[in-house]
C-alpha cells in the first residue's frame, strides 16, 4: 500500500465509533478436540530462514509446514515465478506438507540457488511463508601470491597482512607457524578482526620464517592456508652500513624505532572513524596502538557511561564487545592508549539503525457474524519501515472489493463479517536493511460454548495464597463467564475476587471460609455451558522449632530439631540438605523431626537445611554446624635470648579446630632433678606465641607448650633443646617452719625441705638457729642435712624461744631468714584454783568465783577452767562438767534441781591435760514448785458421785505441802460451769465427789504444792450415770396428750433460752482467746469467786473444735484427741486465769498433757433431758 495515499476524510472517527461496537476476538483454542470440528484457515508453522546457505555436499531442504481445516495445499514461487515442483525430478515435496528436498548430487548446485517462497491454501485462504534465500556455501583458495621476506628494526611497530578470500560465509582466521602450533598472542601481539596481525613492538624473538595465516570455512570444515611470511627483526646499533647492505629484503621497516616512543594508533587511523550497527546485533570497536613501551588501551562514552551488563572486552581490552545494541548504544565511543610518554586517543562515532522490528504482530481472529475485528500490524525501525497489506497472498489493490474492509497503515478494520468471509491476511513491513511479514487469519464462526477446562477439577491452595480458578471456553460470539459458590451465590470482581479476560477467577487471598463448590457458566446466544470445580483451601506449612546453630565436639553426635506444623490432611515429606546438596552416606539418622549425626568429624561442618514439602508448599530453615576439637599441639619450639635467669620461648600454634585458642600452658622437664616429670611453669595467652621464662639455677630445662580451647588442651608439643643453668646460692630458705615442744622440755624444729630445683646447687644443707626469747644469749646453731626437722633437748618446760632456719649449699648461703617464735614442751598443770566460792541465786541456778592460777604453774598453753559438780542424791548420776576460757574467773551453773546438795571442783587445763582438783564445795539449793502428779483417775462413777484417785509427783523439789483439785461441768454445747476447789493433805491420794448431776461430763484439774507454791496441773474428764427411772418413765407418758404440750412448751423455751444466750455471747459473754494468751498469772494466787453459778464457754482448740450437740460414744468413754484438756492451754507455764468467784476464765481446749495418766472416762451417753438438767 502506498504510504504516501491521502487518508479517507473521517476515518479516524469513524474507526474510533467501530472500535467502540466492537467485540473482542477469540483466541484460537489450542486444545486439538476443540479444533477437530473447527473450519480454519491455513497457518504456517514451520518455515526456513530467510537467508538460507546450503553445503553443496548435502541435498537442499527447504521448510514449509501448515495447519488448517481441510489440510492446505502447498505452492512454491521461485524468483517470484511459479515453480513447478512436479516437473523437476530433483525435487521431491513431502507428502501432507510443502517442505522441498532438493537432490544435488550430480547437479550443479547454483542452478538451485534463488529467492523461494511458499504458499498454503485450503478453501478459509491462503498463507504465505517469507522470501527464503538460497545460496551455496563457498570457500574459495588463497589467490597465488609470493611473500616477500621483511625485516624491522628491533623496537618498532608491524603489521602482517592477512588478507583472506572471500567465502560464504565468511572464514575463521587464525595464526600459525609450520607445526600447526597457534603463534602466542599478548597485549603486544594481537590479531585484529579482518584477521590481520598486530606487532606494537617487535622483538628480536619475533624473528621466524613460518607466519602462516589460516582461514577455516566453517560450512565445508575446510582450511585454506595462505603463503608463509618471513620477519626478521634487526638491531641497527650492532650493524654497520656494509653489513646491513648485504640484506636484500623488499620490505624494510625503519620508523625511527631507537628508543622508547609514544602511543599511536594503528587500526584505526586517524582522530576519529565510523561505525554502523544494527539493532540487536553485537557492536564490536577495536583500537590497536604502536608504542615503546607497549601501550595499554581503555574505553569510555562521552557523553554517558559504557552499557556495563552487556559489555566485554577482548584481546587485552584492545576490542569491545557490546551485546544486544539498542538506539541508546549510539554515540562517541573514544579508546586511550597509554603508556609512561603519553596518551593518544581515538574518537568511533557509532550510529545505531534497525531492521524492522515487531511491536505488536497481528494476531488471528476468531469472528462470529455481524462482528466487527481488527487486525493491527505495528513495527519499528530505522528507517521507518515501509507496511503493505496482502490478503490471501494477493495484495489489497489487487484482491477483491471487500466494503467491509477498512485500511489505514498498519490498521485493517472488518466490520460486520459475514459467514464464508475468511481470510489470511500478510503484514509486510520493510525497510533497507530488511524485512518482517506476518500471517493473521479471520476466520468467521458460529459455535455454541464450549467449556475447555477439565470438569470436577479439585484446586488445593494454601492459606493467603491466591487462588486460581480456569474456566477456558470457546465459543463464537465469545461466551460470558459467570461465576457461582456452592451454586447460589453470584460472584463479581471485587475487593476478594477477580475474574479475567479468559474467564479464570482469581481469589487474591484464599481463605478457609472460601473453600466449596465453584460453578462456571459460558454463555453466548447460541447456547450455555457450565463446569464445575471444588477449591479446598489448606493451613500452611510451618516449621515451629527451626534448628539452631550447634557447636559440637568432634566424636560427639549433633542433632538439629525440625519440628513442623501442617494441615492434617496433607502428608509432608522432610528433606535434610548439606550445604544445599544431598546427605552423604552413612552417619546420618533423619527422623520426621530432627536430623541425626553421630559422631561428627571435620566434614561434617556446614550449614543443614530442614525442608517440609506437602504437595501444595514448603518450609524451610537451616542452621549451622560448627566441629569444634581439641587444638593441635604446637610446633617449632624456639629458645633465644638466654641468660642465667631467663630465657626467650617462641612456638608457632597449631590448628584450632573451630574453638580459639584461650591459653597456652607451658611446662618444663628437670633432666637434673626429676627426669621424666613435667612440671607447669607459666601460661601465656591465647594470641601469644611467644612467652619470657624466668629460670631457676643448676636445672637441666627442657620445655613443651601445650595450646588450651574450649574442649580442652592439646597434645603436648615436642620438647625444646636443652638448656642447661649454671649453679648459685639458695634464693629462699625453708618454708613453713615451726616450733614445737612434744615432750617435756624438748625443743622441736621442723620446716618443709627445698626441692632440688629449689636448691640452686649441689650439697644443700640447712642451718638451724634457736635461743630462748626475751634473754641475751647468742644464737645455738647446728647444720643439718636432707631433713626436716631437729630437736633440741635439756630446754626448761614451756618457755618461749626464737628458732630460725637458713638454706646453704657449696655456692653459698641463702637470705637471711626469718624468725618464728615457739615454745618448749609443757607439761600437765601444777595447781588448782584457788579461794573458789559459790552463789546459789535460786533453786535452779548458782555462780562459781574462783582465783586463777599463775602463768607458772600452767606448764602449757592456757586452755581454760574445768568445773565438775554433783548432786549428792544422785549417786549413779555422772558426774556434771562445764568448761570455762582461760581468761574467765567465774561461771554460771544452770539446771541445778532444786532442795538438792551439790559437791563442785576445779581444775586447770592446757594442751597437756588438766591438773590437780581443787578442794571440794558443798552447796544447797532452795525448795522449788513439785512436779505434776503422776496420775489422775476418776472410777466408781454413779448417778451424782465419782470418786478421783491420783498419785504423788515424781519430783517433789521441797517438802510437798498437799493438793489442789478443781473441777467443773461441760454441757451438751462446750460451755463451762462453775469451778470448785477443793484442797487436800500431802498425805491424801483419793476422793469421792458428791452432788454432782447425773449424765454430765465433769472436767478435773489436780496440781500438788509446796510452800513455794503449785505445780503443773494435769486434767481428767468422767461422765455420771444417766437416770434410767426417769428415762423409763418419760417413755411410760410419751403417749399421753399433756405429756405432748408440756414437751413442746418446755422445747419452745429451751428455744428461747439459745437464742437469749447466743445474744449473750456475741455481746461478750464469752471471753475471746486473746485474753487467754495475755493471761499468765498463777491461778492460785489470783482469788476466786464462788458464788457465780454461770456458764462459761467450753470450745475446744481452733483446730479441732466439736460441733455443738454432738454426742459422745455410746460406750460412754470420751476420746483422748478430743477432750484431752489442761490448764496449761489457758496461760504459759502451766497457768489459768479464774474470776474472784472462781469461774474458769477462757476457751476450753482439746489438748492435755503427754505426761498424765490415763484414768477411766466411761459414763452413759447424755440425752435431751441431760441437756435441760444443765441449766437447773
Amino acid at each position: 500500500m502506498d504510504r504516501n495515499r491521502k487518508r479517507v476524510p473521517g476515518f479516524a472517527a469513524m474507526l474510533l465509533i467501530l472500535l467502540s461496537h466492537m467485540t473482542s476476538a477469540l483466541e484460537v483454542p489450542l486444545d486439538p478436540k476443540v479444533l477437530e470440528g473447527l473450519p480454519q484457515p491455513p497457518t504456517i508453522t514451520l518455515q526456513s530462514p530467510k537467508d538460507y546457505i546450503f553445503d553443496p555436499r548435502e541435498n537442499i531442504v527447504i521448510h514449509c509446514e501448515a495447519k488448517g481445516k481441510p489440510h492446505p495445499s502447498f505452492l512454491w514461487t521461485r524468483n517470484g515465478t511459479h515453480f513447478e515442483v512436479e516437473k523437476d525430478s530433483k525435487v521431491l515435496m513431502k507428502p501432507g506438507s510443502g517442505t522441498l528436498v532438493i537432490d544435488i548430487s550430480g547437479e550443479k548446485a547454483e542452478a538451485y540457488e534463488g529467492t523461494y517462497q511458499c504458499t498454503a491454501h485450503n478453501e478459509h485462504g491462503t498463507a504465505v511463508s517469507n522470501s527464503i534465500v538460497i545460496r551455496q556455501s563457498r570457500s574459495p583458495l588463497w589467490s597465488k601470491e609470493r611473500n616477500e621476506a621483511i625485516a624491522v628494526q628491533m623496537g618498532g611497530s608491524l603489521v602482517l597482512k592477512c588478507r583472506p578470500p572471500a567465502g560464504l560465509p565468511p572464514p575463521v582466521i587464525f595464526w600459525m607457524d609450520n607445526n600447526f602450533q597457534r603463534l602466542p598472542l599478548d597485549q603486544r601481539v594481537s590479531q585484529a578482526l579482518n584477521g590481520d596481525l598486530y606487532f606494537s613492538n617487535v622483538l628480536p624473538e619475533d624473528t621466524r620464517s613460518d607466519y602462516i595465516c589460516y582461514a577455516r570455512f566453517p560450512h565445508t570444515q575446510t582450511i585454506q592456508q595462505k603463503q608463509p611470511i618471513s620477519v626478521t627483526v634487526l638491531d641497527m646499533q650492532t650493524m654497520n652500513e656494509t653489513v646491513a647492505s648485504l640484506y636484500n629484503f623488499t620490505d624494510f621497516y625503519v620508523d625511527s624505532p631507537d628508543g622508547e616512543r609514544r602511543p599511536r594508533f594503528m587500526m584505526p587511523q586517524g582522530a576519529t572513524s565510523t561505525k554502523m550497527v544494527l539493532r540487536g546485533e553485537t557492536l564490536e570497536l577495536e583500537c590497536i596502538a604502536d608504542g615503546l613501551p607497549t601501550p595499554e588501551i581503555s574505553w569510555q562514552k562521552d557523553g554517558g557511561e559504557l552499557p556495563s551488563s552487556r559489555m566485554s572486552f577482548y584481546n587485552y581490552k584492545k576490542t569491545l564487545k557490546v551485546s544486544d545494541v539498542n538506539e541508546a548504544d549510539g554515540g562517541d565511543y573514544r579508546c586511550t592508549a597509554t603508556n609512561n610518554l603519553g596518551t593518544a586517543h581515538h574518537i568511533i562515532k557509532v550510529t545505531v539503525k534497525a531492521a524492522p522490528f515487531w511491536v505488536s504482530a497481528p494476531r488471528n481472529l476468531i469472528l462470529a457474524p455481524n462482528e466487527t475485528g481488527i487486525l493491527t500490524c505495528r513495527v519499528n525501525g530505522t528507517p521507518k519501515p515501509l507496511i503493505t497489506w496482502l490478503v490471501n497472498g494477493v495484495s489489497l489493490e489487487n484482491a477483491p472489493e471487500d466494503h467491509s474492509r477498512k485500511v489505514d497503515d498498519d490498521t485493517v478494520i472488518l466490520s460486520n463479517v459475514q459467514s464464508g468471509s475468511s481470510a489470511v491476511y500478510q503484514c509486510n513491513a520493510s525497510n533497507e536493511f530488511g524485512y518482517l511479514m506476518a500471517n493473521a487469519f479471520v476466520n468467521v464462526l458460529a459455535e455454541p460454548p464450549r467449556v475447555l477446562s477439565p470438569p470436577n477439577q479439585v484446586y488445593q491452595v494454601i492459606t493467603n495464597n491466591p487462588a486460581l480458578l480456569h474456566c477456558a471456553s470457546f465459543g463464537s460470539p465469545i461466551p460470558a463467564i459467570t461465576w457461582f459458590k456452592d451454586s447460589q451465590t453470584s460472584i463479581k470482581s471485587g475487593d476478594s475476587y477477580v475474574i479475567h479476560e479468559n474467564g479464570t477467577l482469581e481469589i487474591i487471598v484464599a481463605q478457609p471460609v472460601n473453600s466449596g463448590k465453584y460453578t462456571c457458566i459460558a454463555t453466548n446466544n447460541l447456547g450455555i455451558k457450565e463446569n464445575h470445580v471444588k477449591l479446598e483451601v489448606k493451613e500452611p506449612t510451618r516449621i515451629l522449632k527451626q534448628p539452631e546453630y550447634k557447636v559440637v565436639q568432634s566424636g560427639m553426635s549433633a542433632v538439629f530439631e525440625c519440628k513442623v506444623k501442617h494441615d492434617p490432611t496433607l502428608d509432608p515429606t522432610v528433606t535434610w540438605l548439606k550445604d544445599n546438596r544431598e546427605l552423604p552416606d552413612g552417619r546420618f539418622e533423619v527422623n520426621m523431626e530432627s536430623l541425626t549425626i553421630k559422631n561428627v568429624t571435620e566434614e561434617d561442618e556446614g550449614t543443614y537445611t530442614c525442608i517440609m514439602n506437602t504437595t501444595l508448599d514448603q518450609d524451610s530453615a537451616s542452621a549451622m554446624l560448627t566441629v569444634v576439637e581439641k587444638p593441635d599441639p604446637p610446633t617449632d619450639l624456639e629458645l633465644t635470648d638466654q641468660t642465667e635467669r631467663s630465657v626467650h620461648l617462641t612456638w608457632i600454634p597449631g590448628d584450632e579446630h573451630n574453638s580459639p585458642t584461650e591459653k597456652f600452658l607451658i611446662q618444663y622437664e628437670d633432666l637434673l632433678h626429676q627426669p621424666g616429670v613435667w612440671i607447669n611453669l607459666t601460661e601465656a595467652s591465647g594470641t601469644s606465641t611467644t612467652a619470657q621464662l624466668n629460670l631457676s639455677p643448676y636445672v637441666y630445662y627442657s620445655f613443651r607448650v601445650l595450646a588450651m580451647n574450649h574442649v580442652g588442651y592439646s597434645h603436648p608439643s615436642q620438647p625444646s633443646s636443652q638448656y642447661r643453668t649454671n649453679p648459685a646460692a639458695p634464693d629462699e630458705n625453708p618454708s613453713d617452719v615451726e616450733c614445737l615442744g612434744t615432750m617435756p622440755g624438748d625443743l622441736v624444729i621442723s620446716w618443709t625441705p627445698l626441692t632440688g630445683f629449689q636448691a640452686n646447687g649441689p650439697s644443700l644443707e640447712y642451718k638451724v638457729l634457736w635461743r630462748q626469747k626475751d634473754t641475751d644469749e647468742d644464737w645455738s646453731s647446728q647444720n643439718v642435712g636432707n631433713a626436716s626437722e631437729f630437736v633440741v633437748s635439756g630446754a626448761p618446760i614451756y618457755v618461749p624461744y626464737e628458732v630460725k632456719v637458713q638454706a646453704l649449699n657449696d655456692y653459698g648461703n641463702g637470705p637471711e631468714p626469718e624468725v618464728v617464735i615457739g615454745h618448749s614442751g609443757g607439761d600437765l598443770p601444777l595447781s588448782a584454783p584457788e579461794s573458789v566460792q559459790i552463789m546459789v541465786h535460786n533453786s535452779t541456778l548458782a555462780e562459781v568465783h574462783w582465783e586463777p592460777v599463775s602463768f607458772s604453774s600452767v606448764r602449757g598453753k592456757l586452755q581454760g577452767y574445768k568445773v565438775y559438780y554433783r548432786r549428792e542424791e544422785d549417786t549413779e548420776q555422772q558426774e556434771l562438767v562445764l568448761t570455762f576460757s582461760g581468761n574467765r574467773s567465774e561461771g554460771r551453773l544452770p539446771g541445778l534441781q532444786p532442795y538438792s546438795t551439790y559437791n563442785l571442783t576445779i581444775r586447770v587445763l592446757n594442751n597437756k591435760g588438766e591438773g590437780p582438783p581443787s578442794p571440794s564445795q558443798t552447796f544447797k539449793t532452795p525448795e522449788g514448785v513439785p512436779g505434776p502428779p503422776s496420775f489422775l483417775n476418776a472410777i466408781n462413777p454413779s448417778l451424782d458421785t465419782l470418786t478421783l484417785q491420783w498419785g504423788p509427783p515424781a519430783s517433789n523439789n521441797g517438802r510437798l505441802a498437799g493438793y489442789t483439785l478443781k473441777y467443773q461441768p461441760v454441757n451438751n454445747t462446750n460451755e463451762l460451769g462453775p469451778v470448785k476447789v477443793m484442797t487436800f493433805l500431802a498425805n491424801e491420794t483419793t476422793t469421792t465427789l458428791g452432788n454432782l448431776n447425773s449424765s454430765m461430763l465433769y472436767k478435773f484439774y489436780l496440781s500438788a504444792k509446796t510452800i513455794k507454791g503449785s505445780g503443773p496441773v494435769i486434767t481428767e474428764e468422767a461422765f455420771t450415770v444417766m437416770d434410767t427411772t426417769v428415762a423409763s418413765r418419760q417413755v411410760d407418758i410419751a403417749t399421753q396428750g399433756w405429756f405432748i404440750g408440756l414437751m413442746c412448751a418446755i422445747a419452745l423455751l429451751i428455744l428461747v433460752l439459745l437464742i437469749v444466750c447466743f445474744i449473750k455471747r456475741n455481746k461478750g459473754g464469752k471471753y475471746p482467746v486473746k485474753e487467754k494468751e495475755d493471761a499468765h498469772q498463777d491461778p492460785e494466787i489470783q482469788p476466786m469467786k464462788e458464788d457465780d453459778g454461770t456458764f462459761g464457754e467450753y470450745s475446744d482448740t481452733e483446730d479441732h473444735k466439736p460441733l455443738k450437740g454432738s454426742r459422745t460414744p455410746s460406750n460412754g468413754t470420751v476420746r483422748r484427741d478430743e477432750s484431752d484438756d489442761s490448764l496449761v492451754d489457758y496461760g504459759e507455764g502451766g497457768d489459768g486465769q479464774f474470776n474472784e468467784d472462781g469461774s474458769f476464765i477462757g476457751q476450753y481446749s482439746g489438748k492435755k498433757e503427754k505426761d498424765t495418766h490415763e484414768g477411766n472416762e466411761s459414763s452413759e451417753a447424755p440425752s435431751p433431758v441431760n441437756a435441760m438438767n444443765s441449766f437447773v
